[in-house]
């Protein structure tokens, strides 16, 4: 899949977001890789590229959004494979990423536990108030060159999810419906379902 530009309304610019250090993938994996922090640690053309945990306890309502759809399509048996978050993936040979969501294939699951690396072919990223665009960029950019067919990135201050899917990125609001084919087909959802908010236990008594 060739590389596009990508454009990200909504997300400002932040100096010193991440920490760029040259580092080989053996010294990443045994310093970086299985640390537990406040920040989420990638492994980007041989540097380290750290930066604030994208995903915050505000956000896990959208993913469990998500989460839950798919449960159910499987149960229908509409869908097969695995929503997995942030698993460790070589997108490239030098651009080892932590998408926020990323489906993969009963075949992929089983190559997995085989410690054969797996592309997905579908990934979500969810923005959050600490992203910057450089990074998003470069992080689309890789997800592009690695042929991923579908991304959704999820504005949640701007309500709206960007698709991509191989040609110019359809950009999704209120009852409109974001579809991951051709990745998965049949997975669709909209916005207003990806954004909707569980009921308080006030609000459900009433």
């Amino acid at each position: 899949m060739a590389s596009t530009a990508v454009n990200i309304p909504g997300v400002a610019v932040r100096e010193m977001a991440e920490v760029r250090q040259p580092v080989s993938w053996q010294e990443f994996e045994s310093q970086y890789l299985n640390r537990e922090d406040a920040f989420k640690y990638e492994w980007v053309r041989g540097a380290v590229v750290k930066t604030p945990r994208a995903m915050n306890q505000y956000q896990y309502y959208i993913l469990l959004n998500i989460q839950r759809h798919f449960t159910r399509l499987k149960q229908e048996q509409k869908a097969q494979g695995e929503f997995l978050p942030e698993v460790d993936t070589f997108f490239l040979k030098n651009a080892h990423r932590r998408p926020d969501m990323a489906w993969f294939t009963d075949e992929q699951v089983a190559r997995m536990a085989r410690r054969e690396n797996q592309i997905p072919n579908f990934v979500i990223e969810i923005i959050s108030d600490n992203d910057i665009v450089d990074n998003l960029l470069d992080k689309l950019k890789d997800y592009h060159d690695a042929d991923v067919a579908v991304i959704w990135l999820i504005s949640p201050k701007l309500g709206q999810v960007h698709v991509y899917a191989g040609g110019e990125p359809a950009i999704c609001t209120g009852a409109m419906i974001c579809s991951a084919a051709p990745a998965l087909p049949g997975f669709e959802m909209s916005v207003n379902d990806i954004f909707e908010q569980p009921v308080l236990a006030a609000e459900a008594e009433t």
